[in-house]
């Protein structure tokens, strides 16, 4: 196994390594590597759903796909509740996953729960020609940027994330549109979280959508989110994954944000996702 870190800080390539057929001592490695990059890349994968499970499984106990409100009864009868499609493709006039084909703006992945996930792992099934791209960027780098008396009010702070809406926009199943970010439903996480492995700190935003610091009035915190969020992905602290079928790319929500780029609707994209949940 060969780790070879790419051009961003955050990111680096795992190779000749097989994800189905991993001994412990790899598995180690790749452990190492996602706590001191936050994103790895391991590419010409074949995984299936149970496979993909199973090897999100050895990070730790793994997270629901995020469904809305739905009953314990519709629970039941969802097949992988822990691998969840994001896809645009539409069979039998269904859509297979979520998502669609627009653009995902900057996001941690559910950070609008108690505990939010550790890891999120995809695998690339079917990728378009043309865009469909994720970037990533290192929020340890964002909060270190912070100019000082910023970062020491940032650090007094939390943020109210909103749980009514995906990262395209769209309204969750269960969910109504609030009149403000004061009323948005979503769990309070501090600004800046320390991560519990690294000790390193970073900043927590989760996304810009009807986020709210509940310790101001709205227009307050809405001006004071603006200047925080314009120290986000800045020149040098970010990096793009450009898919090719059978990538598998993982990233730790504690230290980094992502975003994905809008496709053709008239492309194909597949990707199959599973989250780790918080064990510390």
């Amino acid at each position: 196994m060969r780790i070879r870190k790419a051009a961003a800080s955050i990111s680096a390539d795992i190779e000749g390594v097989d994800l189905v057929d991993l001994d412990s001592t790899e598995f180690r490695g790749i452990y190492g590597a996602w706590l001191e990059f936050s994103v790895l890349r391991i590419r010409d994968q074949e995984l299936t759903k149970d496979e993909l499970q199973g090897f999100s499984e050895r990070f730790g106990p793994l997270e629901y796909a995020p469904m809305g409100n739905i009953t314990a009864g519709q629970l039941a009868n969802v097949p992988t509740p822990f691998v969840t499609n994001i896809s645009n493709i539409v069979e039998d006039g269904r859509p297979i996953g979520g998502l669609g084909s627009g653009e995902a703006n900057w996001h941690t992945d559910m950070s609008y729960i108690e505990r939010p996930p550790t890891a999120s792992i995809l695998i690339a099934v079917e990728v378009p020609e043309v865009g469909g791209d994720t970037e990533y960027c290192d929020m340890n780098a964002a909060f270190e940027s912070l100019p000082i008396g910023l970062s020491d009010r940032a650090r007094t702070l939390s943020i109210k994330h909103d749980a009514a809406h995906d990262s395209v926009g769209n309204l969750r199943r269960g969910f109504d549109h609030s009149l403000s970010p004061v009323e948005a439903p979503g769990c309070v996480h501090p600004m800046v979280r320390r991560h519990e492995e690294t000790g390193r700190d970073a900043l927590f935003l989760g996304r810009r959508q009807d986020a709210y610091i509940p310790q101001m009035d709205l227009d307050e915190s809405e001006v004071l989110l603006d200047e925080i969020w314009d120290y986000v992905a800045l020149e040098g602290h970010s990096w793009v994954q450009r898919w090719r079928k059978g990538d598998v790319v993982m990233w730790d929500n504690r230290s980094v944000m992502h975003r994905r780029m809008s496709f053709r609707a008239s492309s194909r994209r597949l990707m199959h996702r599973t989250q780790v949940r918080p064990v510390i």
